[in-house]
């Protein structure tokens, strides 16, 4: 039977549907790929504003070490360093600034104050943020080019491993210690011929603290000043200085043999100058496995286990003790 003519005429063909679907997708193609967010000063969008976390400096006087224990550890919080060297340049200048401002006194001597420009930390802060936001100033792209060269190094193939990148992220670490070292040996050495004693540490650090709060601090002994002086001339000069202050982060010998005896005296017990077990057990292994994140989760017969795996490599003849010496290398 044929269908009224009236049915065939208001039903749309699928062609006509089909067209509307086409016409309907490209319109909101083309308002989505038109859309961007509204652009901030010379084109960089305001979501990507970058940021510069510059560290405050430690209160007058309390070196870089200060938080040091009496097995060198860093208690201070944790600052990451930036990734690209320009950026890190930036904050060491705002970081040097309000340093100057907060030991005006020691470094000028008297009882003035520092001057207006150096109160207005946080105007250089913005300043220097619209810099590293102004992509025709710091491009990103470009910054970006002109770095990877600098980590491709081992090997040279065009690309960058995890290896690379962590041993570049490390040199920016590196720089960064060795310049809050430098800045704050500037405290300590008051003729500037760049070296200092250790009474010239002295005299400043109990100048800057009082006899009262230089007390708890281990680290500020002469034992520790002399392990740092690996020429042996009594002075300590800039790199030395900078083991001083970061003895964890040292490859001195001398300090690494300092740090392993002061682990041994603080957790010996009985005072026999070694470890036994149940010493290794309750002290050094604890504070290791804190840092272990493969064993983090495992249980306490679990723990006594690995436990007794380590100390049977630290125990080299097998006496049942763990010494000095043997612990270096370990830690």
């Amino acid at each position: 039977m044929t269908p009224p003519a009236a049915a065939t005429a208001g039903r749309k063909s699928p062609v006509s549907v089909l067209i509307v679907y086409v016409v309907f997708a490209l319109i909101i193609l083309l308002l989505l790929t038109s859309y961007s967010p509204r652009p901030g000063p010379r084109g960089r969008s305001i979501h990507r504003r970058l940021k510069l976390h510059p560290q405050k400096p430690a209160p007058s006087g309390a070196g870089e070490g200060e938080a040091s224990g009496g097995n060198g550890d860093q208690k201070k919080q944790h600052h990451a360093a930036p990734f690209d060297p320009a950026v890190a340049e930036l904050e060491r200048r705002l970081e040097d600034k309000e340093w100057e401002r907060e030991h005006y006194r020691i470094l000028h001597g008297g009882d003035g104050e520092p001057d207006e420009h150096m109160k207005e930390w946080e105007e250089f802060l913005k300043e220097d943020e619209d810099f590293i936001n102004d992509d025709e100033r710091f491009n990103l792209a470009e910054r970006i080019r002109a770095l990877f060269p600098k980590i491709d190094l081992a090997p040279q193939d065009g690309f960058v491993s995890l290896e690379e990148l962590t041993n570049w992220n490390f040199e920016q670490s590196r720089a960064d210690q060795l310049h809050r070292s430098a800045r704050e040996m500037e405290l300590y050495d008051k003729n500037g011929d760049g070296i200092i004693s250790f009474r010239d540490f002295w005299e400043q650090h109990d100048q800057s603290h009082g006899e009262g709060n230089s007390l708890g601090f281990p680290w500020w002994k002469e034992e520790h000043f002399n392990a740092s002086d690996a020429d042996g001339d009594g002075f300590l000069n800039k790199a030395e200085f900078n083991d001083f202050l970061n003895p964890s982060d040292s490859k001195n010998p001398k300090i690494t043999n300092l740090l392993c005896k002061q682990e041994i005296r603080q957790r010996d017990k009985d005072g026999d100058g070694k470890l036994n077990f149940e010493e290794y057990f309750h002290g050094l292994h604890d504070h290791i496995h804190g840092y272990d994140d493969e064993n983090a989760d495992i249980s306490h017969i679990g723990n006594i286990t690995v436990a007794k795996e380590r100390f049977s490599k630290l125990d080299r003849d097998s006496d049942g003790y763990a010494t000095g010496e043997s612990i270096n290398g370990f830690l």
